[in-house]
């Protein structure tokens, strides 16, 4: 028992390690989109700030899990999860670094 506890605590700390490194200069370009004077621009990215903002970080994760094979119909490995969890995790914290670098 004491074997998978501490697999599942190496697997979040990979998660957290990986999310900061992706999304905190994801986040910079996120929000110098945002304070772009280019008003398509800006506007785009409010509009995706708000939605990565204002849906549910599950949501997102079924979304970027299933929509590869449901959408565009591409077929999936046994690692695919991992990856999936990842881009999740970097792209709805972007969202949120974005809106802390903007107002700060």
């Amino acid at each position: 028992m004491f074997g998978i506890l501490l697999q599942s605590y190496v697997t979040s700390l990979q998660i957290f390690a990986v999310t900061l490194v992706g999304s905190l200069p994801l986040g910079i370009i996120v929000a110098l989109g945002r304070l772009s004077r280019f008003k398509p621009l800006s506007l785009f990215c409010q509009l995706v700030i708000s939605i990565l903002r204002g849906t549910p970080l599950m949501l997102q994760m079924f979304a970027v899990s299933f929509m590869p094979f449901y959408v565009f119909g591409v077929k999936t490995d046994a690692n695919f999860p991992m990856v999936a969890v990842l881009v999740s995790f970097v792209i709805n914290y972007s969202a949120y670094f974005a809106e802390i670098y903007r107002s700060g």
